[in-house]
């Protein structure tokens, strides 16, 4: 969204639910980060093949750069009781070059890690971030790309509010386009 790429330099602001807290990546999430990654309940949606170590830390340094080249980004999922990294989830602008083009919509992501799978955190958390994308953003639409075989995913998408778009490749792959407007 261009009206938000004239904010550099911004950290991740912290968000705060009933069990999670929403921060900042640091370095020293990367061991947890990186076992979510090369968990295959988690990445059989997310390409099929497990990240590496270096793939992962990869991933998390890319995240900071997010928020100072766009004024937006992802959040690491904490969870409160136990202060485990449990996850993250956020907005992006991948430039992913697909089918449909997701072209000035804040693409909105989520991973888990097994253990927090079925516990309503995912829930938690996506209604705080879409509250800060609201407020952040204004009127838009937003957008999330599921695999057509992660039901949970496709059913908290529908929770929060997207509607099925249509179909769309990436890499290779078949993909469902979520989209929903303010």
């Amino acid at each position: 969204m261009s009206g938000a790429a004239g904010k550099h330099n911004m950290a991740a602001p912290v968000l705060e639910t009933e069990r999670l807290r929403l921060r900042a990546h640091r370095a020293d999430d990367h061991a947890a980060f990186a076992a979510t990654w090369a968990d295959p309940a988690v990445y059989r949606f997310l390409g099929g093949q497990p990240a590496s170590p270096t793939d992962a830390w990869m991933r998390l340094l890319r995240y900071p750069g997010l928020w100072s080249l766009l004024g937006y980004g992802y959040w690491a999922l904490e969870e409160k009781a136990s202060g485990q990294l449990i996850g993250d989830i956020g907005y992006a602008d991948f430039r992913r070059g697909m089918t449909p083009s997701l072209d000035g919509m804040p693409e909105l992501g989520w991973v888990l890690a097994s253990r927090a799978h079925g516990k309503g955190y995912a829930s938690e958390a996506l209604a705080a971030v879409q509250t800060w994308g609201d407020s952040h953003f204004g009127k838009h639409r937003s957008c999330c790309i599921i695999d057509p075989e992660n039901v949970a995913s496709t059913r908290l998408a529908a929770k929060a509010g997207f509607n099925f778009w249509m179909e769309g490749q990436v890499h290779g792959s078949t993909v469902h386009v979520f989209t929903r407007d303010t």
